[in-house]
C-alpha cells in the first residue's frame, strides 16, 4: 500500500463495507504481524487477581508471546511481582512505561513509588508513571497526588515522569499537567458510548484535547482499545468484527501520524468482569488461555 493511501486511512478510517468475517480477521493479522508502539501488559492467569503474587515464569511467558509484536511494554504496578515485568522486558529487548499503582492505602502507595524508584534507578524505566486513574477513582487528593510526582521526579531526574488519568483530566488539572514531563492519556471512545464507526475521529480529538491542555508537551495514549464480547453502551457495541475493526484504525492511524500508543490489552483477564462489568473480561488481543484470539 502506498503512503498516500496509508494517509487517507489515517485521516477517515477503512471503509470495511462488504468484508465477510474471515477477510477481516486477515486484515486484521495483517496489521496485528506490522507490529505496534506499545501494549498494556495483563499479567493475571485465570484464577488471579490483584494482590497474587506474580511468578517469574507466568511474566516470562506472557512477555515472550507478546515481544513479536510491540516495541514497548507498559506495566501498573511495582510490586507483588510486577516489579519483574519491566526487569524481564528489558532482558528480551523492549522499552518499557512503568506504573506505581496509587490507592486509597498509604502503605502500599509508599511501596509502590519506593519500587518504581528502585527499578528507575538500576535502568529498567524508561517512561515513569506515577498513580493511574487516581483522580478518576477519587482516591487522593490533587496535593496528595502532587507530592507523590515531585517525590519520583526529585528522585529520578533522568527519566521522564508522568500521571496517567483520562484525557480530559489534563485540561480539568492544570496542577498536575504542569507537573508532569509527558501527558499520559487513556482514550476510550468505547467508554464514552461512542459508535465504532466513528470512534477514529472522536479518538483524534482526544488527543487534541490532551495536546492543548499540555501545551506543547508529548502526549503518549497510554491506554486504548474495544471488547469483544460484551453489554452494549448506548451506541458502542461490543464484538469480534468491532474489535478488529477499532484496532485496524488504530494502528494505521498511530503508524502514519506518528501517536505513541499503548494498546489495551495483551490478555483477557476474568477478574476485571468486576470492575467494568461483563466486557470488563474482553479486551485481551489473545484469550485468557495465551491464544490469539483470531
Amino acid at each position: 500500500m502506498s503512503f498516500n493511501a496509508d494517509k487517507v486511512l489515517a485521516l477517515t478510517g477503512r471503509n470495511f463495507e462488504g468484508l465477510s468475517k474471515e477477510e477481516l480477521a486477515a486484515l486484521y493479522n495483517e496489521v496485528l504481524e506490522s507490529g505496534m508502539h506499545g501494549l498494556c501488559f495483563s499479567p493475571y492467569v485465570e484464577g488471579q487477581q490483584p494482590g497474587d503474587q506474580l511468578t517469574e515464569e507466568q511474566v516470562r511467558r506472557r512477555l515472550e508471546i507478546i515481544r513479536p509484536y510491540t516495541k514497548w511494554v507498559r506495566s501498573f504496578s511495582c510490586t507483588e511481582g510486577n516489579e519483574l515485568i519491566p526487569i524481564i522486558a528489558k532482558e528480551l529487548g523492549m522499552k518499557t512505561l512503568v506504573g506505581a499503582w496509587l490507592g486509597k492505602d498509604d502503605a502500599i502507595n509508599q511501596a509502590e513509588v519506593a519500587g518504581l524508584i528502585k527499578l528507575a534507578k538500576e535502568g529498567y524505566v524508561d517512561i515513569a508513571a506515577v498513580g493511574n486513574e487516581v483522580l478518576y477513582r477519587k482516591d487522593l487528593t490533587e496535593d496528595e497526588l502532587l507530592g507523590f510526582i515531585e517525590h519520583v521526579k526529585q528522585a529520578i531526574p533522568k527519566v521522564p515522569v508522568g500521571y496517567v488519568d483520562a484525557y480530559y483530566e489534563f485540561e480539568l488539572k492544570p496542577r498536575i499537567t504542569n507537573a508532569c514531563d509527558v501527558i499520559l492519556a487513556n482514550c476510550y471512545p468505547y467508554w464514552e458510548g461512542c459508535m465504532q464507526e466513528y470512534s477514529l475521529v472522536y479518538i483524534k480529538d482526544m488527543y487534541q484535547r490532551a495536546l492543548r491542555a499540555g501545551k506543547g508537551k508529548k502526549v503518549i495514549i497510554t491506554e486504548t482499545g474495544w471488547p469483544s464480547q460484551g453489554t452494549p453502551l448506548y451506541g458502542a457495541v461490543p464484538s469480534d468484527e468491532n474489535f478488529m475493526r477499532y484496532f485496524i484504525n488504530m494502528q494505521t492511524w498511530s503508524k502514519v501520524d506518528n501517536i505513541d500508543m499503548h494498546y489495551f490489552s495483551s490478555f483477557d483477564e476474568s477478574w476485571k468482569v468486576g470492575a467494568e462489568g461483563d466486557v470488563g473480561a474482553y479486551w485481551g488481543i489473545w484469550t485468557k488461555d495465551e491464544e490469539l484470539k483470531y
